[in-house]
């Protein structure tokens, strides 16, 4: 077994999909750029190109002094920093300078949904976001079959996210048992939240999803006594089930739970 898919990782290979999410996010004028396990540096070969500072950050200490060596010049020029750690561990605000970022990501799949909301609720968010994930956990963040998630519901409450491209196992080495994607999650921000609070948010979606086999009314019953009248006076079927719920529905349902 290689040292670093111990810890979840598979290694990019293809330059193709490392060039397509370096594209997609799209890098703008005095931005830094952090990256999240950048593996043997073939995302991170990409990022500089893009002539960005970039911050990265490896949790593997073998993969860490291998990248020291590979890019050795371009840490003496303070192009690249090299951040030995786990990313769940440091807050965004203190690995990066103060002006705006981009985060570009070759996730472990175990880690997915921390990571993602490790960075969408930070006190200091990225402007976008492209992250190779596992394919069918891409399809559910947009939402694919229009069935909503708790998962699609939390990101589309922060930033717009779209599918880039799909990338075969065979990209990676060793290659995973699933195919993954490239996504993109574009124009971060909490302008979503400027009349409900997070936190009544994420209380109400997650009671919402609570039990998949009733409908929303029945799951919202503690919070709502006559939740079946609060749903038609928002105009909504009072036996629709979460999952056929929009997001602004869902910040409706919020409104009237804090008013």
């Amino acid at each position: 077994m290689k040292h670093g898919a111990r810890l979840g990782q598979h290694f990019l290979n293809a330059d193709w999909v490392a060039r397509d999410l370096t594209k997609s996010v799209n890098v703008r004028d005095g931005e830094t750029i952090l990256e999240i396990g950048p593996g043997t540096g073939v995302l991170t070969r990409h990022l500089l190109k893009t002539g960005a500072p970039v911050v990265a950050i490896e949790k593997d200490e073998v993969l860490v002094a291998r990248l020291r060596e590979t890019f050795a010049e371009e840490i003496a020029q303070d192009t690249l920093s090299l951040v030995e750690g786990d990313v769940r561990d440091a807050a965004p605000e203190k690995l990066l300078p103060s002006n705006s970022y981009v985060l570009a990501a070759n996730i472990p799949y175990y880690i997915t949904g921390e990571i993602i909301r490790l960075f969408l609720t930070a006190k200091k968010q990225p402007r976008a976001a492209a992250l190779l994930i596992q394919k069918e956990v891409a399809e559910r963040i947009v939402a694919r079959d229009a069935k909503e998630s708790i998962l699609s519901l939390s990101v589309k409450a922060y930033g717009t996210p779209k599918i880039i491209a799909k990338v075969p196992a065979g990209c990676f080495n060793p290659p995973p048992s699933v195919d993954s994607a490239i996504i993109l999650i574009e124009n971060i921000s909490r302008n979503f939240f400027s009349t409900t609070s997070e936190e009544n948010f994420f209380k109400v979606v997650k009671a919402g999803f609570a039990s998949k086999r009733k409908m929303l009314a029945g799951n919202l019953k503690k919070m709502f006594p006559d939740a079946a009248g609060m749903l038609r006076s928002l105009g909504l079927d009072e036996k629709v089930r979460a999952e056929d719920v929009a997001l602004k529905e869902w910040r409706s349902i919020v409104e009237k739970l804090e008013s």
